[in-house]
């Protein structure tokens, strides 16, 4: 991140995440707030998480209280609605550290995100580990190599002009290493998205974040 795109972050006057925050906090009181009146903090720190013996990220579970609670239907991956209500979510839980359990329940998952990270993949056999743990700091394409480390989702990416959720930014490297990208929702990526928050353990939420 240069300078200026960490100024857009920290300002919420002029970061257009805010924008989507504002929406879902509009949903959240229409539709949430009769039972979570005390709030959301400290849950996104949290996921993924399990749910019913099934390892679900944020996403997934907005749309299994709105299925299971609400009966009403999913909203679909990447649209407004479970954006804004997963930023709004997220940006209420901003500053805290990330705590993913690491518990028996969660390890076989864990353990299949780990794998995956490691290993190579695609038409140029390549892995998410040798870009994000052997040369971060270097550069690709004329881009600076980031640590990959998931700590703003969902964010505003300047060079999607909108904002996405990591499933979207994890299926943009995966092609960009010319990999058949999962579906999103794929147990495959929910077990990537919790090995990479767990890497992040103990670091601060900045939802929602900026980037390039």
């Amino acid at each position: 991140m240069g300078r200026d795109t960490r100024e857009m972050q920290d300002d919420d006057t002029a970061n257009p995440a805010m924008l989507w925050v504002l929406d879902g906090e509009a949903l959240f009181k229409r539709d949430c707030a009769g039972c979570h009146a005390r709030g959301m903090k400290g849950v996104a720190v949290r996921y993924p998480a399990l749910h019913k013996g099934k390892l679900v990220n944020l996403e997934q579970r907005v749309n299994a209280c709105r299925a299971e609670k609400q009966k009403a239907a999913p909203f679909p991956y990447e649209s407004r609605e479970l954006l804004a209500l997963t930023a709004y979510i997220g940006q209420q839980s901003r500053g805290l550290p990330i705590r993913i359990s690491a518990s028996a329940d969660t390890k076989p998952y864990l353990d299949a995100g780990r794998a995956l990270f490691n290993r190579p993949q695609g038409q140029i056999n390549l892995s998410c580990a040798q870009c994000h743990e052997a040369n971060p700091g270097k550069h690709l394409a004329g881009s600076v190599i980031p640590e990959g480390h998931p700590t703003g989702y969902p964010i505003y990416r300047l060079e999607w002009q909108n904002v996405g959720s990591l499933q979207r930014r994890l299926r943009n490297c995966l092609i960009g290493m010319r990999a058949e990208p999962y579906d999103f929702g794929a147990p495959e990526l929910v077990n990537l998205e919790l090995f990479l928050l767990w890497r992040a353990r103990e670091m601060k939420m900045e939802t929602p974040a900026v980037r390039p």
